[in-house]
């Protein structure tokens, strides 16, 4: 009778464990020290942050003098606008490219896949200058310096969300739409009703794939994002070691409250994030 492991898989177990901890081990140290006061970091930096070496005073510090705080709430209300705007436009998108033919299908198909051949990189002075003849770029105001980042987010994030749901929507048997609409329910009412519930686990996954994007997008965050009262997470951390100095106890503290939202996504959706782009990957 054969062992529950034969010899490869305990040794690509090994391997793959030794990997994580050298992933993992620079997280856990920027944690570790963000608990240390700022003088014993670089002096003990291995040293675990315990008795009389713990402190909170960095996280003190960074909800009191550099408004943390605001900064979370500002991220918070960008990524959710753009999540929501993506799966709404990029689902409604999906189900008509699946499910009608009309003319010039092909050819928006061809556009859309063509699309993500262009980096941010490329668009990004076009799309400033537009929103800047707007009068939402530069503004001044904070509510329409978020709106103008949000939007290139959006629509950054459309194409790979379209491809996904698209290609799940294509693999779903017809029936159930097919009698629906002979109940009497509109387009609208199949997508909402049959739809979004058939293809959750595609949904959640563009869903989580678009708030972490914008989360995490700095480049697009540098350009609409002047002043301190319009900072972001992301874009706040990029500013520290200019407006703190060598405070490093305070720096890590900052990293570790911008990675763990991240961490904590991960952690309990990460099943939907695999089953909604293998199901996506496969069905198209």
């Amino acid at each position: 009778m054969k062992g529950k492991f034969s010899i490869s898989q305990t040794i690509m177990y090994i391997l793959l464990s030794l990997w994580a901890l050298t992933t993992l081990f620079p997280f856990v140290w920027v944690v570790n020290n963000s608990f240390k006061p700022r003088n014993l970091i670089i002096t003990d930096t291995f040293a675990p942050a315990a008795g009389d070496k713990f402190t909170m005073a960095n996280y003190t510090l960074a909800f009191k003098r550099i408004n943390i705080g605001g900064a979370y709430l500002r991220s918070l209300i960008v990524s959710v606008s753009v999540m929501a705007a993506v799966v709404l436009l990029a689902g409604l998108a999906a189900y008509a490219l699946a499910r009608y033919q009309f003319k010039g299908r092909a050819l928006l198909d061809s556009l859309i896949v063509a699309s993500m051949m262009f980096p941010v990189f490329c668009t990004i002075i076009p799309v400033f200058t537009m929103q800047k003849s707007w009068g939402i770029a530069s503004s001044g105001h904070a509510g329409l310096s978020l709106l103008s980042t949000a939007l290139p987010q959006i629509a950054g994030n459309l194409t790979f969300a379209i491809i996904i749901l698209r290609g799940y929507i294509r693999g779903l048997p017809i029936d159930l739409e097919e009698s629906a609409y002979l109940e009497g329910c509109s387009a609208i009412q199949i997508f909402f009703k049959i739809i979004v519930p058939i293809a959750k686990p595609s949904f959640a996954t563009v869903a989580i794939f678009s708030f972490l994007w914008s989360y995490n997008d700095l480049f697009t965050q540098m350009f609409f994002l002047r002043s301190k009262a319009e900072f972001t997470i992301t874009r706040l951390l990029n500013e520290l070691t200019s407006m703190e100095g060598t405070n490093y106890g305070l720096m890590a503290a900052a990293v570790t409250l911008v990675v763990i939202p991240v961490l904590i996504v991960y952690i309990f959706l990460q099943k939907y994030i695999i089953k909604g782009m293998t199901a996506g990957a496969l069905k198209g």
